[in-house]
């Protein structure tokens, strides 16, 4: 006599894939696919420019990653935390997405008193898309030929000097408000709605120096309107090779350093599988031939590591922009 099995074969194939889904929870969120609707990356910054031109490219290849489409939304305002509030308070499903400099991210946080958002806590990091150094430059009618004459020519014109920044609370910004305490040269901040601005004014003579990006000064400095002395980062640059890094010029790397570069973020509550699907797309998004060309024509380096080490990363950062903050002195309320 054939046994007679406890359950009906219908009611123990049920139990069974239960049983499979709670042994296997893992399994069954990584099948949990993206929203079905198109990915918004949010900017801090407007049409035109690195951020922008990164954020576009950015846009292209996550969207051929993933198969679905992605759009840009250009969100400028309030030094970028105009964009970052709107990503901070979106829904949790990985539709909406922050592309963002590291102003509103890093510095600003040190600046106000109050803060609509908590980088470490209302977001969730996905990677960091690249680096970005300075270039210090200077216009034709500085006569300084090295850093450590610069100091010395601005200490003998004490508060009678400025510098342009390419916007209130950038590492620009913060580090040229460094150097001026640190060094006791009691010089004004210009600040400007973008690069572009700035350096017109800085090859007019308007300020005689200021920092920016190299592949926005790069041409400037090779047709002879301005003239570079350093560059912040922990190498030269190889559209630069013959200008010596800060620390090569006798400043230390430790104070004068500028955090800077993209991040690409999500709403804390993202799901861990959705954050690692997202994650695997823009690291692949990064390691592209496209990304790679848009980068070399910015001057920044690649990065495209782990969440979780875009989060260590930003977390060492922190005590050194503290203490940029604190020494120059800068608030915004």
């Amino acid at each position: 006599m054939p046994l007679t099995p406890p359950f009906p074969p219908a009611v123990l194939q049920r139990r069974l894939l239960l049983a499979a889904a709670l042994l296997c929870p893992a399994a069954a969120l990584h099948a949990q696919p993206l929203p079905a609707k198109p990915i918004t990356l949010v900017l801090p910054a407007p049409p035109g420019g690195a951020v922008d031109a990164i954020g576009r490219a950015m846009a292209e290849q996550l969207g051929k990653a993933l198969g679905q489409t992605v759009i840009v939304d250009n969100r400028p305002g309030a030094s970028g935390m105009l964009a970052a509030q709107t990503v901070a308070r979106a829904a949790p499903d990985g539709s909406t997405l922050l592309l963002t400099h590291t102003t509103p991210v890093a510095y600003t946080p040190h600046m106000f008193s109050k803060m609509a958002y908590e980088t470490t806590r209302d977001f969730a990091f996905i990677t960091q898309i690249c680096e970005a150094d300075l270039v210090f430059a200077v216009n034709k009618d500085v006569p300084a030929r090295t850093l450590k004459e610069f100091v010395a020519w601005a200490q003998a014109r004490r508060g009678k000097l400025s510098y342009g920044s390419y916007g209130m609370g950038s590492g620009g910004h913060l580090m040229s408000a460094y150097l001026s305490e640190s060094r006791q040269l009691d010089m004004t901040h210009v600040p400007y709605k973008g690069e572009a601005p700035m350096i017109q004014d800085l090859i007019g003579g308007q300020i005689p120096w200021a920092l920016g990006t190299a592949g926005t000064l790069a041409p400037q400095i090779a047709a002879g309107k301005l003239r570079a002395l350093a560059v912040t980062g922990p190498k030269r640059f190889a559209q630069l090779p013959e200008v010596p890094t800060f620390a090569e010029s006798g400043f230390p790397d430790d104070e004068f350093r500028v955090i800077g570069g993209i991040l690409l973020m999500a709403p804390a509550a993202v799901p861990a599988p959705l954050l690692a699907t997202l994650e695997k797309a823009a690291r692949d998004a990064v390691a592209s031939t496209a990304m790679k060309a848009r980068f070399q024509v910015y001057g920044l380096r690649g990065v495209g590591d782990s969440g979780a080490a875009a989060r260590k990363a930003f977390d060492d950062s922190m005590p050194l922009i503290a203490k940029l903050v604190k020494v120059s002195g800068v608030k915004m309320d």
